[in-house]
C-alpha cells in the first residue's frame, strides 16, 4: 500500500496554524532610539551653528569639523534605522541562504533589498551559435517586522526578462536557535546549488548539470516546516507538494517541478537536510526526498499511478587557506514507470528513468590567498558523471546519450568578494559518442 502524506499533511498543517497563532514575544521598536537620535542631531546643529556665528570660526574649525562629521554618521543611522537596513552588505550566509540572500537576518528591522546577475558569453565546437546572454537579473525583497517575525522573498529575470518566476517567498518564526518555523514557496534542502546558487559562492560558469537533472535546481514547492542548529550541526526539514510526474522525461525530474504555480497538492513529499559542521572550513551532510509524484494520474483502466519518488543524496565541501574541495553523490529512484511511461505514450528510449545517479568531484585554489586584499584568483576543475536513466522497466531501453561525462577546466577571479568573473572549458561526452566541447564566460555579481 503506497505511503499516504496527505493525512500527515493535514495534520501539519493544523498543528503548523496553531503555532502561528501563538502570541509572540515582540521585541521593543526602535522609534524610540530613532527620536533620541534625532534630538542629538538638532543639538550638535545647534552647537554647529553657534560656533559658526560666534565670529571665531578660525580658532573653532576643528571642533567645527568634528560635529559636522558627527552630524554625518548620526544622519546615516538614523537612515539605516527608518528604512531597517536595507542597504546590508551581502558578506555571510545564514539560515542555508547565499550571502544577498540573507541581508534580511542581518537587519535591524523594516526592508532589506539585495540581489545578484549573470551575464553569460558561451561558444561551441557544434554548428550552433555562440550566445551572449543576460542570464539573470535577479533582486531580493525582505521586510523584518520584529526579531521574531519577518518575509524573505527572490524575483528572478532571465534572458533579460524573457522568463520571470518568484524564486522564493516565505515567512519565518524566529522561536530560538535551535528550531525556528517557516512557511511558503521554499527552497527543496537538497545538494549545494539549490539553496547556495548565487554566482560568487560556487566555482564554474555554469552549475553541475546533475544538480540540474536529478536535484533539479533551481527547486522550490510550497510548503512549510523547522530549521534551526544544536552545537555544530544544522538541519531543515519541511513538509512541501510533491512532483507532478507528467513532467519527467528520460533527461531527468527537472519537468517535474511545480514551482508554486497553482501546484497540484494531490501528493505531498517529505525533504530534510542535516550538516556538520563542527571543524573550520569543513562542512559535510546529507538531505532526503521521500513522496508520491502521481498527483491522481489514472491509468486507462482508471487504476492510481502513485510513482513513489525517493531522492538521497550527500555532499562535502572542505575550505583549508586557499584550498577548496567538493564532492556530492545523489540517487533517485522511482516506482510505478512502467505505468507513467504507458500514461505519457513513452516508448523504446523515451523511458523516464526508474534509477538516477550520479556525482562530481571538484577542486579549486585561490593563489592569492592570504595575500590578495579582499582579491581571489582561483583556477578550478570538475570531473561530473551522471545517468538519467541508469535503470529503466522491462520491455523499454535506456538512451546512451543520457549516460555524462563532463570535464570542466576553469578560472575565477574576484576583484572583490561581491564581483567575479569565471571562464573555463568544458569537455562533455557521452556513451552515445555525440558530446561536445563548449567555452563559458560569466561575469557575476551580488549586492
Amino acid at each position: 500500500m503506497p505511503f499516504s502524506f496527505r493525512r500527515i499533511g493535514t495534520a501539519l498543517l493544523a498543528l503548523t496554524l496553531a503555532l502561528a497563532l501563538t502570541p509572540a514575544l515582540f521585541s521593543q521598536s526602535t522609534e524610540e532610539r530613532v527620536r533620541d537620535l534625532e534630538r542629538q542631531v538638532e543639538q550638535l546643529k545647534a552647537e554647529t551653528a553657534a560656533m559658526k556665528g560666534g565670529g571665531e570660526q578660525g580658532s573653532d574649525a576643528g571642533r567645527i569639523t568634528e560635529l559636522e562629521r558627527r552630524l554625518e554618521v548620526l544622519a546615516g543611522e538614523i537612515e539605516k534605522m527608518k528604512i531597517g537596513e536595507a542597504a546590508v552588505s551581502a558578506e555571510a550566509s545564514e539560515n542555508g541562504f547565499g550571502p544577498a540572500a540573507s541581508k534580511v537576518y542581518r537587519s535591524e528591522r523594516g526592508l532589506s533589498i539585495g540581489g545578484y546577475g549573470e551575464v553569460r558569453y558561451q561558444d561551441f565546437d557544434s554548428d550552433e551559435s555562440a550566445e551572449l546572454d543576460l542570464l539573470r537579473a535577479v533582486l531580493y525583497f525582505g521586510y523584518k517586522w520584529n526579531d521574531r517575525w519577518l518575509f524573505n522573498s527572490e524575483i528572478e529575470y532571465e534572458h533579460a526578462g524573457e522568463e520571470v518566476a518568484v524564486e522564493f517567498a516565505y515567512i519565518d518564526y524566529l522561536w530560538r536557535p535551535q528550531a525556528s518555523f517557516r512557511a511558503g514557496l521554499v527552497l527543496v534542502p537538497m545538494g549545494f546549488i539549490n539553496e547556495l546558487h548565487e554566482p560568487t559562492v560556487f566555482l564554474g560558469a555554469n552549475r553541475p548539470e546533475l544538480e540540474r537533472r536529478i536535484i533539479p535546481s533551481t527547486w522550490k514547492e510550497n510548503g512549510f516546516g523547522l530549521f534551526g542548529e544544536a552545537g555544530p550541526f544544522t538541519y531543515r526539514t519541511y513538509l512541501v507538494n510533491g512532483f507532478d510526474a507528467t513532467g519527467f522525461s528520460a533527461a531527468g525530474l527537472r519537468g517535474g517541478r511545480q514551482e508554486g504555480i497553482e501546484a497540484k497538492a494531490d501528493d505531498f513529499a517529505w525533504v530534510g537536510r542535516l550538516d556538520y559542521t563542527g571543524a573550520p572550513g569543513l562542512l559535510v551532510g546529507g538531505s532526503a526526498y521521500l513522496g508520491n509524484s502521481g498527483q491522481d494520474l489514472e491509468s486507462a483502466t482508471g487504476q492510481a499511478i502513485d510513482v513513489g519518488t525517493t531522492i538521497f543524496e550527500g555532499h562535502l565541501e572542505w575550505r583549508w587557506r586557499g584550498l577548496e574541495l567538493r564532492a556530492l553523490g545523489v540517487q533517485a529512484s522511482l516506482d510505478d514507470v512502467a505505468g507513467l511511461n504507458r500514461a505519457l505514450d513513452l516508448t523504446g528510449d523515451e523511458s523516464v528513468g526508474e534509477e538516477l545517479k550520479g556525482y562530481y568531484l571538484q577542486l579549486g585554489y585561490d593563489v592569492l590567498s592570504g595575500r590578495g586584499a579582499g582579491k581571489a584568483l582561483i583556477p578550478y576543475a570538475r570531473w561530473e558523471t551522471y545517468n538519467t536513466q541508469d535503470g529503466v522497466p522491462a520491455g523499454f531501453r535506456a538512451n546512451p546519450a543520457n549516460d555524462v561525462e563532463t570535464l570542466t577546466l576553469g578560472l575565477a577571479f574576484k576583484p572583490l568578494e561581491q564581483l567575479i568573473l569565471k571562464a573555463d572549458f568544458q569537455n562533455i561526452d557521452n556513451e552515445a559518442g555525440t558530446g561536445v566541447d563548449q567555452l563559458n564566460v560569466v561575469l557575476g555579481y551580488v549586492f
